[in-house]
């Protein structure tokens, strides 16, 4: 049992542009060196650029997306008797989020040429559509928790 107080969540406040935690929450992991103003204007650029070649609420999109792109499993390494063995576990609903934020933000990052803004919104595109760098990331550890399910009595 720790001694230290348990730590408090205080909140997000939610994007001036679309009234949303979500939205608010990918801009902050899409900050570098606490540049808020300029992830707030790449994500907005992307949202417009979205609703362009959608014709749907870019909202909507946005979320379907991240929706396709979120983990429902994933490996675990744990060490029995001189082994390891990759175990896999279900996510919580936080680093779910987390995760497909993060590897939304990574594949567009790892995209060449143009924009950022045009780079990310192609990237969320393509995980509306279930393609792309994101939703295969997502799909590859899946396969390794199924290809590792005979290990989940292992689990801790």
């Amino acid at each position: 049992m720790g001694r230290k107080k348990k730590t408090v969540d205080r909140g997000i406040l939610p994007d001036p542009k679309y009234n949303s935690v979500v939205v608010s929450k990918f801009v902050n992991r899409m900050m570098w060196q606490g540049k808020r103003s300029i992830a707030l204007h790449i994500i907005h650029g992307a949202l417009d650029i979205l609703r362009t070649k959608t014709d749907k609420d870019p909202l909507e999109v946005f979320m379907k997306a991240l929706d396709n792109v979120k983990p429902v499993v994933e490996v675990k390494s744990r060490r029995v008797g001189g082994a390891t063995y990759q175990v896999p576990i279900e996510i919580r609903e936080v680093r779910r989020e987390a995760l497909c934020m993060r590897w939304v933000i990574n594949a567009a990052r790892a995209k060449s040429g143009r924009g950022m803004n045009e780079r990310l919104a192609a990237e969320l595109l393509d995980a509306y559509n279930s393609t792309g760098s994101a939703y295969k990331k997502k799909e590859d550890t899946h396969k390794m928790a199924e290809a590792n399910k005979a290990f989940t009595h292992y689990r801790w």
